[in-house]
């Protein structure tokens, strides 16, 4: 079996990947509070983690690959939006976790095998803060349960930050009740307006790091494979998780590798609220299709930032262009059982290079639009398929992409007669027949965009 390596970010370094158990690969990646739509920078993970969910499967069988992702539905940001709303807390979460998940199925992402909720975990959550307790690792202040930081030696090995370096760089809330100014909330108490429910410790509600820790023991154990999420959730969000998982779990590891991709921005701006650059998953889906959006999410290697502008979702559907313009090309022909070409793959291995398994990819199509025998085209077809699929892209109905099902089958045999003479008149250098056949599309609102591979044509309008 081919080795797969990644980028460990407690390590600093790329490491050989072994799962404690092949035939139980587990991950967890960070999901969303549920309060409001998604912008396209909270795809980002989900779609990263999808590619080496797949590639974890292609490896170890995808029945052996358990992946879960949390809802948060019980946050501070969901009680605002349901008070500025007037609906339920519940509602809200609801409704903005089934928006997600239909977002994230636009851009092509297996459903998580475990979709746990926080307000489903909270006997969990109280069981892991009386074993922290009891430890000495958390202590109860005002009806609060904090988590003792300085317990922890190894606070800050993620982060690669001194205690001091922290406190400076984060908005630390003082509070009377912290021993310490960077202990952080467990456990925090509820108004008789806000939900709650009975504790130890009085009525109250679970912080944020708290409930990724009973999640992800309660569903995969006390040490997983693979932690993933956002470069933004290193610290403290992580770093919270481990110190309290692992001092819950007498002094096991969290999880063996820690992945985290790099930033999205607008420019030169990391996308955010407070600069009125956010662009919504649900409003980038009105203008563009979903395999589009997940394309472009690829373009740039999971752990470096990328820039997201029209230019680039423009780039990023030609490019996917090329590859359906082959692929309907040989939609006559049945593809041919393949197996991932050998270049393809080893990209994918190294560290979830996308870049590099794009460039493999459209060689691909390269290859199966220059073939020339029935069998060499079948053969060229199912490989490129068959590398496509590990990145979810190229799995579409051809016609459906070009918008061509509704055609009737004549007039698309008249434009696909006229797409042919006017690329005969271009290798025949007949630059006036060529531009002759070019007004007669134009006129029939045809849009036609010549690449490497040929000549793709669609509807416009």
């Amino acid at each position: 079996m081919k080795s797969l390596t990644l980028y460990d970010t407690m390590a600093r370094r790329k490491r050989a990947f072994e799962p404690i158990d092949q035939d139980r690969v587990t991950m967890y990646v960070c999901g969303p509070t549920v309060y409001s739509y998604a912008h396209i920078g909270n795809a980002r993970p989900p779609v990263v983690f999808d590619v080496l969910r797949r590639v974890l499967g292609y490896l170890y069988g995808a029945e052996s690959v358990v992946l879960a992702a949390n809802i948060t539905d019980i946050d501070d940001k969901i009680m605002a939006a349901a008070r500025e709303s007037g609906e339920g807390i519940e509602a809200v979460a609801t409704k903005f976790a089934r928006i997600y998940r239909e977002d994230l199925d636009a851009l092509g992402i297996v459903p998580p095998t475990l979709e746990p909720k926080a307000t489903d975990h909270i006997q969990p959550m109280i069981a892991m803060m009386q074993r922290l307790v009891d430890g000495g690792h958390a202590y109860a202040a005002e009806g609060h349960v904090l988590f003792s930081v300085k317990s922890y030696e190894a606070y800050g090995a993620l982060s690669k930050r001194s205690l001091d370096d922290m406190i400076a760089g984060a908005r630390v809330e003082v509070a009377p009740y912290k021993k310490d100014p960077c202990d952080f909330v467990l456990w925090k108490p509820s108004a008789d307006d806000e939900p709650g429910w009975d504790s130890p410790w009085g009525r109250g509600r679970p912080g944020w790091h708290l409930e990724c820790s009973a999640m992800c023991e309660t569903h995969l154990g006390e040490t997983i494979d693979i932690h993933g999420g956002g470069i933004d959730l290193v610290f403290p969000h992580h770093e919270n998780e481990i110190a309290q998982s692992t001092c819950a779990h007498g002094g096991k590891s969290m999880a063996n590798y820690w992945l985290h991709n790099g930033f999205l921005n607008m420019g030169s701006d990391k996308m955010s609220k407070s600069l009125g650059n956010v662009a919504l998953i649900h409003d980038l889906l009105k203008s563009w299709p979903g395999e589009v959006l997940r394309c472009a999410l690829l373009t740039a290697h999971y752990r470096a930032p990328l820039t997201w502008n029209s230019d680039l979702l423009a780039k990023t559907r030609r490019s996917l262009d090329r590859i359906y313009g082959v692929l309907r090309r040989l939609g006559h022909l049945e593809a041919a059982p393949g197996d991932v070409p050998e270049a393809f793959l080893d990209a994918l291995l190294d560290d979830i290079n996308t870049p590099k398994a794009m460039s493999e990819l459209f060689a691909l199509a390269g290859e199966a639009n220059k073939a020339e025998t029935p069998q060499e085209k079948a053969e060229a077809k199912g490989r490129l398929l068959a590398a496509g699929a590990l990145m979810g892209l190229g799995q579409a109905d051809p016609d459906a992409w070009f918008g061509l099902t509704d055609i009737d089958p004549e007039e698309r045999a008249a434009i696909d007669a006229l797409i042919l003479k006017r690329q005969e008149a271009r290798e025949a250098k007949d630059w006036a027949l060529a531009d002759e056949v070019r007004d007669e599309l134009n006129a029939r609102q045809i849009q036609v965009d010549d690449g490497p591979e040929g000549s793709t044509w669609r509807k416009m309008g």
